[in-house]
């Protein structure tokens, strides 16, 4: 199985590096990219999960309503990505189930923040994927967390992929820095490790967010844009020819249990 998952959501980094942008630019940047994303996996045949916040289903109720069609899943990824209050997890769960006639069971928080799973049960989730595995200088400190789904709070944790030796994280950093080679070598020990792969990735990657005004880091913006809708879809094409089986979150979550 091969768990493709997007976290679509108000284009908000550069305001992390002091940089300049208008929430029109944020939604305008990642609304194209989500387009992209789903002209390459209707290409490849694939399904995905796409985990919005409140603010973008909002603003582009036509994008959502086409994955909807398309055969992906909608789930949470809270109210706000810059803000976040407790009552943000059963408010969006609900809001998006409203908005699109659709059930809800799964939240990723915005930067894999953690989040009380009391709160995240009570809310009404069945699975949360907000776990990366992994250490990150100043980000997250997960080595003692299991790499493979566990249950806590009667809430199922689906952790990001990482490599079975030293927990490198498979995440869109690493897909953007990593040469390909290397990149696909550590997705196959990983999905030969727990007999899946859970990756994600975020829409303005596939859009060109190179401007000087952003003020984002050249390790965040290498092979955005163009460059990545092509490394993407040789990554798909990869993963066609390894007879990786595609499946939303949702369908996962049924099939384990």
């Amino acid at each position: 199985m091969v768990l493709l998952s997007f976290d679509i959501e108000e284009f908000d980094m550069p305001l992390e590096y002091k940089g300049q942008i208008s929430f029109e630019q944020q939604i305008q940047i990642s609304r194209g990219g989500t387009v992209a994303i789903l002209d390459l996996l209707k290409k490849h045949n694939a399904k995905a999960t796409f985990f919005s916040t409140v603010v973008f289903a909002e603003n582009n109720q036509d994008i959502i309503r086409r994955l909807l069609d398309e055969g992906h899943e909608l789930a949470s990824h809270t109210w706000f990505h810059s803000e976040f209050k407790n009552e943000h997890l059963k408010s969006s769960r609900e809001r998006l189930s409203e908005l699109f006639n659709t059930e809800v069971i799964g939240l990723r928080m915005p930067r894999m923040s953690p989040v009380d799973e009391d709160e995240v049960r009570d809310a009404g989730y069945i699975y949360n994927s907000s776990i990366n595995p992994t250490f990150l200088p100043g980000r997250y400190n997960n080595l003692g967390v299991s790499k493979r789904y566990f249950k806590k709070k009667e809430v199922l944790q689906l952790p990001a992929s990482v490599s079975p030796l030293f927990r490198v994280p498979l995440f869109w950093l690493s897909f953007h820095n990593f040469p390909e080679q290397v990149y696909r070598f550590l997705a196959k020990r990983s999905w030969k490790d727990n007999g899946y792969l859970n990756v994600y990735f975020h829409p303005w990657e596939f859009a060109d967010i190179k401007n000087p005004e952003f003020k984002l880091p050249n390790f965040t913006t290498k092979d955005t844009g163009k460059a990545m809708v092509e490394k993407f879809d040789s990554f798909l094409t990869w993963l066609d020819a390894n007879k990786r089986e595609y499946c939303t979150i949702k369908d996962f979550v049924d099939i384990i249990n």
